[in-house]
């Protein structure tokens, strides 16, 4: 089943952002596509600053393909310094896509 997950991480800046989707990615520069994303599993990926921090919304084929991204990225921000990391997921009920 397919769940959204939602990351708020208070504190954490674009640039943490941007260093955490580099070591992720492999490569520099923004994430455009799904290419440039190559995680297992993902079908979005969401991010926005906020007042205090910064907002990833993402959806997931499952909670497995969940858990295993967080194995690869708990370690990179930790890394870079945002130990913050209010998690909170939920069962997908529709997805909608272009």
């Amino acid at each position: 089943m397919a769940v959204v997950v939602v990351l708020d991480m208070p504190g954490m800046t674009q640039a943490q952002y941007e260093q955490s989707a580099e070591k992720v990615s492999g490569r520099p520069g923004p994430v455009e596509s799904p290419a440039d994303w190559p995680v297992t599993g993902l079908i979005s990926h969401t991010s926005a600053p906020t007042d205090n921090g910064w907002l990833v919304v993402d959806v997931w084929e499952s909670e497995e393909a969940s858990r295993q991204f967080g194995e690869t990225i708990v370690p990179i921000l930790r890394d870079l310094g945002v130990t913050d990391v209010q998690l909170r997921t939920y069962p997908v009920f529709n997805v909608v896509t272009r």
